[in-house]
């Protein structure tokens, strides 16, 4: 009976061993699933379940960075379980649900979308990693476009979120644009760019009701960020995005998505991007992270928004180097700032 129940305890105390020195257990589901009544594209990766979740709302709007999640936050996974979707209208989400021809203004006309509809559709995702990764909340970062839908998924349910983390924080769509207008006009005489006076000139101040506008500006300012700030990844497709059909629905969701944005007369959801309009009060952390050399989001309006906000805590990070679009600086600055002040908080 002695020996018997030696070998028991052998046994459980080997067991216990065993079960400490096992791996820590990943998760990784790249699927459909039913979000605001159709299939949307999500995606989340981890080397340990039990670490806090980052879900990341994207820009564009229709601009997903599912084909490019393991370039940009590959190195995350030892940290973090990362998560994004497609947004409706975007990349494979766009391909299960629409066709991929050319955008006529009649099929333009009977689209509808919303940021009401696309905020509710995040805090369904946030709601659907909740239940699948068992997490009472999420860590919640949106960068340009997705900082809006973040922003108002934060104030409308801050019971799903540790904290919310805004990059390259787009604001209020109005004052945004003016001020990149005038900013990008300024660079523009200082290093006399001939060609680039000449097309702000043609333009003119905003707001534009030629949805072309926006596009002819925006790549002024990108060519000047890029000769001021450190490189950043190549963007490079995962061979899971990178088939024809895959390509083409990306390029189709791109278009729709960025005309449903500007609208036809200057009265897309663009219209509607006014942050200072939910009011300064929020219930959980806000961290804005935001690139000095940023010409589309300028800095001097995040941090004028930023200096309003009332919330338990909160901190603007300001990084040289970056400007709008994603680079290694402005990536680093936003896992260090995730690690260091939400990290503890969400285990």
């Amino acid at each position: 009976m002695l020996f018997r129940l030696v070998a028991i305890l052998s046994a459980c105390l080997f067991a216990t061993a065993e079960s400490h020195a096992r791996p820590a257990a990943g998760c990784s589901e790249h699927s459909y699933v039913e979000i605001g009544g159709i299939p949307q594209w999500l995606i989340f990766d981890g080397e340990d379940c039990a670490q806090p979740v980052v879900l990341f709302v994207h820009g564009g709007p229709g601009n997903p960075i599912s084909p490019y999640m393991n370039e940009l936050y590959g190195s995350w996974k030892k940290t973090f379980t990362i998560a994004t979707w497609d947004q409706r209208l975007s990349g494979k989400t766009y391909a299960r649900n629409e066709p991929v021809t050319d955008l006529t203004e009649d099929r333009l006309a009977a689209t509808t979308i919303s940021i009401e509809q696309l905020v509710s559709d995040g805090i369904e995702v946030a709601e659907y990693l909740q239940r699948k990764l068992g997490k009472k909340r999420i860590i919640l970062s949106g960068s340009s476009w997705g900082s809006v839908l973040g922003v108002h998924m934060a104030k409308q349910r801050p019971d799903l979120f540790h904290a919310y983390v805004g990059v390259a924080q787009l604001v209020n769509y109005r004052s945004n644009l003016a001020a990149s207008y005038e900013a990008t006009l300024e660079i523009a005489r200082r290093t006399q760019d001939t060609p680039a006076i000449a097309t702000l000139g043609e333009l003119g101040p905003p707001p534009w009701k030629n949805p072309r506008n926006f596009g002819r500006l925006r790549r002024i300012p990108r060519g000047y960020e890029n000769s001021a700030t450190t490189p950043g990844p190549a963007f490079t497709a995962a061979t899971e995005y990178a088939s024809e059909a895959d390509r083409a629905a990306y390029a189709a969701g791109e278009e729709i998505s960025f005309v449903k944005y500007v609208g036809m007369a200057g009265d897309g959801m663009s219209a509607h991007v006014d942050l200072p309009a939910l009011g300064p009060q929020f219930e959980l952390p806000m961290f804005l992270i935001q690139g000095e050399q940023d010409l589309l989001t300028r800095p001097a309006i995040t941090r004028a928004w930023f200096d309003s906000l009332r919330a338990p805590r909160k901190k603007l990070v300001m990084v040289q180097g970056a400007g709008h679009d994603p680079n290694y600086a402005l990536i680093d600055a936003q896992f260090s700032l995730i690690r260091e002040e939400i990290g503890p908080q969400a285990r």
